[in-house]
């Protein structure tokens, strides 16, 4: 690629991986009405229009309120799958080349959908995606951090019998009040079971939360960790071990963790060495995929080419592909780029 392109086409262009990816958060007000009307559920807005009006949120909260009330419409497999296959077609078309996507099981049983209706329609989308699109990817299960540790630990033996289509597990869902250690339990089960751990840490949590994700849940990758910052020992212990940290500044600006893109920690993050990845979250909500959250970074903060490749380039060493997968993706980018 010619060396003279902008920062911000080049991060529109190059392949990369996509870490941090709630598929419920890709639900787009359309495909809501579409799977609403197509499973006789009634919503409580008159379109997609006042839908998407009420995408203005204030906090984590407000946006999971609304997050479970469009997760409603999700009852059978093919539901499932169509919407992570519409996800997929929006990473295409952003050159994602590899997505690690979490997904929410207990939103879901707990409406009484069965576990393997989530599992199987996202897992089916999965294949088409690598068959169709050329995209790997893998699930991760993500537990509900506003339940119980035995609601979570009764969920992933629901989940064993599909140990098969995941990969890992995660921590989501309201962060304050709900510290990592809650849930040391159910992750030393899944270390246990062989299970690769990640955890939602340092949003709108404390440091603190972020060294029980790293100390008691041996988290191998931090989602978010924005706040990370605020204490040094904490960003030399991450630069010492080398722990990714998934961070979504759209999500970022929407939940008003920033109030500004321009004040957004993510240079402050790659000048400290940390192993930093950009990602869109929950897409459908926080106003952009993952070109979006990559290019409009690179505005706000006047990323240079070095900072846009370095992000790529973390996005595939952070990811939980195999050795050769890696190389694959390494030798995209670096053909990418020169």
């Amino acid at each position: 690629m010619d060396t003279a392109v902008n920062p911000a086409t080049l991060a529109a262009a190059i392949p990369k991986a996509e870490l941090h990816i709630h598929i419920e958060g890709s639900l787009e007000p359309e495909l809501i009405f579409a799977l609403a009307q197509r499973n006789g559920v009634k919503l409580a807005y008159p379109d997609v229009q006042a839908l998407r009006e009420a995408y203005a949120f204030t906090n984590l909260q407000s946006f999971l309120d609304i997050y479970y009330a469009g997760a409603s419409v999700l009852l059978h497999e093919a539901d499932f799958h169509d919407m992570a296959w519409a996800y997929f077609l929006r990473a295409k078309a952003d050159n994602v080349a590899h997505t690690e996507i979490f997904f929410d099981p207990q939103t879901h049983t707990a409406r009484g959908v069965p576990m393997a209706s989530v599992v199987r329609g996202l897992a089916s989308a999965c294949e088409r995606a690598h068959g169709e699109l050329g995209i790997s990817s893998a699930l991760i299960l993500c537990f509900l951090r506003h339940l119980s540790e035995q609601d979570a630990l009764d969920t992933l033996e629901a989940a064993l019998p599909l140990r098969e289509h995941f990969i890992g597990v995660g921590l989501d869902s309201s962060e304050v009040g709900h510290p990592p250690s809650k849930f040391s339990r159910v992750f030393a089960r899944c270390r246990e079971l062989g299970l690769r751990v990640v955890a939602h840490a340092g949003e709108e949590g404390p440091p603190e939360y972020i060294w029980e994700a790293l100390d008691d849940l041996k988290a191998e990758r931090i989602d978010h960790g924005v706040r990370s910052l605020e204490d040094p020992a904490l960003v030399a212990e991450l630069a010492r071990r080398r722990t990714p940290l998934t961070v979504c500044p759209l999500s970022n600006l929407k939940l008003c963790v920033v109030k500004d893109l321009a004040d957004h920690p993510m240079k402050r993050l790659l000048d400290a060495g940390l192993c930093a990845t950009v990602n869109s979250d929950d897409p459908a909500y926080f106003g952009g995929y993952l070109n979006a959250n990559f290019v409009r970074t690179v505005q706000a903060l006047d990323l240079s080419r070095e900072d846009v490749i370095t992000l790529a380039r973390n996005s595939f060493e952070a990811s939980f592909v195999s050795d050769t997968r890696r190389q694959e993706l390494m030798a995209l980018l670096e053909a990418a780029t020169g």
